[in-house]
């Protein structure tokens, strides 16, 4: 099975880093052998704090998300991972184009629904949470799978 899942967006700061959470969280509702959740961002600036509303909507739901800090996807964490989901169906050959060794292990979150996770930072909260349910949806589907 799967010991190492990556997610990632375009900056690490919203969309992966709430997808990571919610597959920690969730997981631990599991009885299945735990699996490590991480991710990174195609265009990450290290360091930067997680998106302050989504951190806010996640902690509604009792998951804390303030200790994360966005990191550049490179070639080493890809390989690290024996899954890596992205949020954009489109990133799926930026992560290959990244690490060729990569093709067939990268996936869409979306790929059981056909679609992508539109980014909701700097929108209004509205969008933050359409966004952050959508996400869990994908999240529980993707557990159901690999759990």
């Amino acid at each position: 099975m799967f010991a190492n899942v990556l997610i990632v967006c375009h900056a690490n700061v919203c969309r992966s880093p709430a997808a990571e959470a919610l597959f920690k969280a969730r997981q631990r509702d599991s009885s299945a052998a735990p699996i490590a959740f991480q991710s990174a961002g195609l265009r990450a600036f290290d360091g930067e704090s997680i998106d302050p509303v989504m951190q806010r909507l996640l902690a509604e739901r009792g998951i804390a998300a303030g200790f994360h800090r966005a990191r550049r996807l490179t070639r080493r964490i890809v390989r690290g991972a024996d899954l890596v989901l992205v949020t954009e169906r489109r990133q799926v050959k930026d992560v290959e184009t990244l690490d060729p060794t990569a093709r067939g292990k990268v996936h869409a979150l979306g790929k059981w629904e056909d679609s992508d996770v539109s980014d909701p930072h700097g929108c209004n909260e509205s969008d933050y949470r359409e966004s952050l349910v959508f996400i869990e949806r994908l999240v529980m589907g993707w557990l159901k799978k690999i759990c």
